[in-house]
Order: structure tokens, then sequence, then C-alpha cells
């Protein structure tokens, strides 16, 4: 049994998978949880092959039952959540105008309301964590979009300023405790996720998910004592 685990969700590819690779690394028992099962079973098949124990959940964290099964399955699997990432996210670009009711809840339920239900279901095992060590890590995945709103990403880009707010509301309710919260702020990342921007910014110029891996690192190794609330990857020529 490992002597530390993590969740990790929107572990299918990119950031998360990256995150996931890293915990994996550092000896960490992993759950991973994304939407489409064939994706995330691919994911876990490169996973395993590395040797990590890990446990998966496919589902949409949209759906509350399917936040109380990945958090359910990590504890029965590992008995404990020393890391929480909440990654999983979608944007959909719309004119304000045109804006679909199905993609706005979409967006606000996976990239807003699965973190907030994440932190309530696994508060218990984090604070256990932190009572044992010192500290447990939170990593939210925001945007760059969320600290300057971007036009027909509106959404998006409210979800994303709603993460960073609601990070800053844990730091604050939790960090007594020992629970430290750090949301990441990145610009253009090579994923799927940019894909459809690669005709105006090539994939060599974005940023890669390995970039955001090693900011996390960064949040495993600081001291109980060192509080990192936001992280912004930009690349040279982005600015908020």
């Amino acid at each position: 049994m490992a002597e530390r685990a993590a969740i990790v969700t929107g572990a299918s590819s990119g950031i998360g998978l990256a995150i996931a690779q890293m915990l994996g690394e550092r000896g960490y028992g992993l759950t991973v949880a994304a939407r489409r099962p064939e994706k995330l079973d691919g994911a876990a098949g490169q996973l395993r092959e590395q040797g990590y124990e890990l446990e998966v959940v496919a589902g949409s964290t949209a759906d509350e039952e399917v936040v109380r099964q990945v958090v359910s399955t990590h504890a029965e699997r590992f008995g404990r959540c020393d890391v929480l990432v909440n990654n999983a996210g979608v944007g959909i670009g719309q004119p304000v105008a045109e804006i679909g009711t199905k993609q706005l809840d979409m967006q606000l339920g996976v990239n807003l309301r699965a973190y907030v239900l994440f932190y309530r279901e696994a508060a218990g095992l984090l604070r256990e964590a932190a009572q044992e060590h010192g500290k447990a890590v939170v990593v939210n995945t925001a945007s760059i979009a969320g600290k300057s709103g971007q036009g027909w990403l509106s959404v998006y880009s409210a979800t994303k300023a709603g993460v960073i707010g609601f990070t800053q509301a844990m730091n604050k309710e939790l960090g007594d405790e020992g629970i430290r919260s750090c949301a990441l702020c990145p610009g253009f990342v090579d994923t799927p996720m940019t894909d459809f921007v690669k005709g105006q910014v090539s994939a060599e110029e974005m940023i890669t998910p390995t970039d955001i891996a090693l900011g996390v690192q960064v949040l495993l190794d600081v001291s109980p004592a060192c509080v990192i609330p936001e992280i912004v990857f930009q690349r040279p020529s982005e600015g908020l």
C-alpha cells in the first residue's frame, strides 16, 4: 500500500495525465478519473505500465454521484488522500447572444460545481492527511482566462474566475488545518483543449503539460509553513 495517495480528475490526457505521472513517480497511489472511458483506459494503461498503484473511475464530474464514487473508490483502495487535483474542465466558445443552456450548465458543472463537491466529499481524508504530516494539498486548475475574461469564452472565463475565488476562500477556511489550496492559472497549454487555436499559436510555442506538473511538484516540496495560493503560467508574449 502506497504511503501517500492522490486523486486526479481530467487525467486521461494533457495536464491531468502529466500531474498523475509526476505523482506516480513520487510513489503516490493514484485514483484517476475522466469523462470518456476509452481515453481514460489508454492513460491508465500507460500509468500501470510504469508500475503505479492505480484505481480508475470513468464518468462526468458534473454528476454528483460520480464525484462521490471517485472519492469512495479512492478511500476504499488507499484509505487516505494527501493530494486532490481538481483538473477536469471543459471550454466552449460561444458569443453571449448564442450561449446554449446545455453548454452553460456543462461548464458550470464541470469547471466549478464539481470542484466544490470534491472538497466536500474529500474533506475528511484531507484533514487526516494534514494532521499526520503537516499538510494536505489541493490543486485547482483555473486559467489565465480566469484572471482576465476573454470574449467568446465568457462562461469559461467566469467559471475559472470562480475557481480562483473559491481557492482563496478555501485557504482562509481550511488553511489553519493544514490544507493548502492552489489555483493553477495557465495560458495556452499544448493539450487537445487548445487545438482550436493551433492555427494561430503553434504547439511548440505553448506551455507544456510537464511545465504545469513541475509547478505542482513545487507545491508538494515546500514546507507546511508556506502557502502558494496561485501560480500563473504564461508564454513570453502573453500578459494578463
